[in-house]
């Protein structure tokens, strides 16, 4: 019997032995007087047992039993030995057909004295910022590398969540962190719900500039101004607003969703047998589904701040990396190390020599050359083309009229040169020919 049940067993005596009222009683014991009247009518009739509560010592008809809290106990220690309680809880209900709360399952497990992997540790309390009110006004991207299978090495995980309803937009996973599959990333989000407004991403050399804080007031006041990476180029093209965060707190919704994808991603994974990156790829839009359902909520405002891309724009051709080149011999350009040459139908196309191309090259695409705002397929070549030499034969214009034979201009080359023998000179050069005689014979002259 507890203390309770004794100090009311010695009030109830007194209201047997009259010397409380039963009002008295009521009030001492903060019960009704109906109960305290049932409880001296128990106790005269059945003795003090009658104040002992009734289901005490006596399993509930609704408790687990002992099969099922064993089976709990096992299925943790071996099968899902690396999830965390509230994990576990839903893997058991879904893969084992065991239906059992959270609370149940965490008393059975720590009265088993085994302890979620998970930590829980005290947190610093931070304001938190309000959500946007529509899907799609802000997204939050990032990559987390981690050993996302289990016995294996890490590699990243690139993701987008929605910050109106914290919804999983993308997931891909690639070796590192990486341009690529930044634009996977934002592939999948244009291609599934559309073009969000604006972008919030950390300051990693993808998105910004390391030059872009170098800029000084007087420069800005010039114009000057700092190239874009290609993931901002990209992003200006689909006319995407990028917003950079200064502290990982900044993006907290993302950063709490690597947590908790840490936590659940690598169980799934050893559950579907999953052991590659591309398997791996593969389980994430399941994944996300289950996740969306489970963890998302509704927007303040149910519209959609999404916008449809245009049918006549290729994806592809803006979420690559472009670059200038120049148009030699043979409509071709030098890309990386190699020749490439435009063509259109298995022919090469027509292009000036010693014009600007863009070079697009992904893994997607692989390389093509957009010129004269056409996009063109490429082949490699194994050497740079040679050039074309063409020799033009000078055409003769025999419709110009010619002098005649005896036409006087002719003449002047028939007639003797003169020379300076004084046989052939006039009379009046004879002083002339005297001079040029001497001259000519004075051997002073030839010294």
């Amino acid at each position: 019997m507890t203390q309770k049940e004794i100090t009311r067993l010695r009030v109830i005596n007194q209201t047997i032995d009259q010397v409380l009222t039963i009002r008295e009683a009521a009030e001492l014991l903060g019960l009704s007087e109906r109960q305290v009247l049932r409880l001296k009518k128990g106790v005269k009739n059945e003795g003090p047992s009658f104040i002992i509560h009734k289901n005490r010592g006596r399993k509930p008809k609704h408790a687990t039993t002992d099969d099922i809290k064993n089976l709990v106990i096992e299925l943790k220690q071996t099968k899902y030995e690396e999830a965390n309680f509230n994990h576990f809880q839903e893997l058991i209900e879904e893969h084992e057909n065991v239906k059992v709360s959270y609370p149940t399952v965490h008393r059975i497990l720590t009265e088993a004295g085994i302890k979620s992997p998970k930590k829980h540790r005290k947190r610093k309390t931070h304001h938190r910022r309000k959500r946007k009110p529509q899907k799609g006004m802000l997204v939050q991207i990032d990559a987390s590398p981690h050993t996302w299978i289990i016995g294996s090495n890490s590699f990243d995980l690139h993701g987008a969540i929605d910050d109106a309803t914290g919804e999983i937009l993308a997931l891909h996973f690639t070796p590192n962190e990486c341009m690529e599959g930044y634009f996977e990333v934002v592939r999948q989000i244009v291609s599934n719900h559309g073009i969000p407004t604006s972008l919030y991403c950390d300051r990693h050399t993808i998105f910004i500039s390391p030059n872009d804080d170098k800029l000084s007031i007087e420069d800005q006041l010039e114009g000057k101004t700092v190239n874009l990476t290609q993931f901002g180029r990209a992003m200006e093209e689909l006319g995407i607003n990028i917003i950079k965060a200064y502290s990982p707190q900044a993006k907290g919704r993302i950063e709490r969703l690597w947590g908790t994808l840490q936590s659940r991603l690598p169980v799934e994974f050893k559950i579907h047998g999953i052991t590659t990156i591309d398997q791996a790829n593969a389980f994430l839009a399941e994944f996300m589904v289950k996740y969306n359902k489970k963890f998302g909520v509704e927007p303040e405002d149910a519209n959609t701040a999404f916008r449809f891309l245009d049918s006549n724009i290729n994806l592809n051709h803006i979420l690559c990396i472009k670059e200038q080149r120049t148009i030699i011999e043979g409509s071709a350009f030098s890309y990386g190390g190699q020749y490439y040459q435009l063509i259109k139908g298995d022919k090469k196309a027509s292009a000036l020599p010693k014009a600007k191309v863009t070079v697009l090259s992904s893994s997607k695409i692989g390389i093509k050359a957009m010129y004269s705002n056409v996009v063109y397929d490429t082949r490699k070549l194994v050497e740079r083309p040679k050039k074309s030499i063409q020799i033009e034969a000078k055409k003769v214009q025999d419709n110009k009229s010619r002098p005649s034979e005896n036409h006087p201009w002719r003449q002047l080359d028939k007639k003797p040169i003169p020379s300076y023998r004084e046989d052939i000179l006039y009379e009046q050069d004879t002083e002339i020919a005297e001079i040029l005689k001497g001259l000519f014979n004075s051997t002073r002259a030839w010294a």
